[in-house]
């Protein structure tokens, strides 16, 4: 797809010099912290009735990026992560397939050979993941060897201190390299927002990923204490609505790190709806990183089916 003229342009206005991205940056509305958590609980008390609950259990399973980071990962772990993702529930074959595998890049062509065929995505973090901690120059580098393995998503970590440093320009840089790396694979830029303190910064960094050619704006790795919120995604979603209603370009958000229930992810499924508006709610733009939600909405989706609940046993372990 051809870059967006629109957003072209204002990267290259508000990136022409540091000052003047500082001044863009600082210059966005400023976040009401009290307001927008009351604002994301309250869109978690909204009741979802049984016919909406079956669609949104099936919607939320067809975003999944089924994921296994740790550095026991084997190829035989990464092949059965992969045939869970084919065929979630074995005896329900209407059971909607993950949108993606997400995986080391070592692992990459190991799930892309899984893979081969089902229409679901081989999504591998790069970029030093989960802390960053390289040079540009192995970034990019670890990126090429994702895609080099069959890769068809990177999933980056920006250079946080970097950011807390004020080093806004450098943290744009780096991300529009690797996404000249990655090609057409689609990025997916994770912020860490549990490590950027302020619902602020969460908002100036996500106007540094989409301004830098980000697919995907991501809250978190998983790896720290913090990870998806209502209130971060919520404020990651005001992001794309406006983003687009300046640029023209729409731009997917991925939380990630925490969300392990039906009722979790429907909350941020109704977030997604009431904020952004139903052109996100797709896999295409709307994802949840996750490892264990799957096992939850297949025990609550056989409960809708057969009203009984089968409890944990029912599913595998990953």
């Amino acid at each position: 797809m051809p870059p967006n003229k629109t957003a072209e342009r204002l990267a290259a206005d508000v990136t022409s010099s540091d000052s003047a991205f500082r001044r863009f940056l600082h210059g966005l509305p400023g976040v009401d912290p009290v307001g927008l958590e009351a604002r994301a609980a309250s869109l978690g008390t909204r009741s979802i009735k049984t016919t909406a609950k079956a669609y949104a259990i099936d919607l939320a399973i067809s975003m999944i990026d089924l994921t296994t980071l740790e550095g026991s990962d084997t190829p035989g772990k990464v092949r059965s992560l992969c045939a869970k993702g084919i065929n979630p529930d074995p005896l329900d074959r209407t059971t909607p397939r993950v949108a993606a595998i997400c995986v080391y890049p070592d692992m990459a062509g190991v799930a892309a050979g899984a893979l081969k065929g089902s229409g679901i995505k081989v999504a591998s973090v790069a970029t030093g993941f989960p802390a960053g901690r390289v040079s540009r120059e192995v970034k990019i580098a670890d990126t090429r060897d994702a895609l080099a393995a069959g890769a068809d998503e990177i999933d980056m970590v920006i250079d946080r201190g970097a950011f807390l440093a004020g080093r806004f320009l450098d943290v744009y840089e780096e991300i529009r390299a690797v996404k000249e790396a990655a090609g057409s694979a689609r990025l997916k830029v994770i912020f860490e927002t549990g490590e950027l303190s302020t619902y602020d910064n969460i908002r100036r960094a996500s106007w540094i990923g989409m301004l830098a050619g980000a697919d995907f704006i991501k809250t978190s790795t998983g790896k720290v204490a913090v990870n998806a919120t209502p209130a971060n995604t919520l404020l990651m979603l005001e992001a794309v609505r406006d983003f687009r209603e300046q640029t023209g370009v729409q731009v997917g958000v991925k939380p990630a790190g925490g969300i392990r229930t039906s009722k979790d992810a429907i909350k941020f499924l109704v977030l997604v709806n009431e904020t952004a508006g139903e052109d996100w709610l797709s896999n295409h733009w709307f994802r949840f990183g996750a490892s264990s939600l799957l096992n939850d909405l297949l025990m609550q989706r056989q409960k809708l089916s057969t009203g009984r609940y089968s409890g944990p046993d029912y599913v595998t372990v990953d």
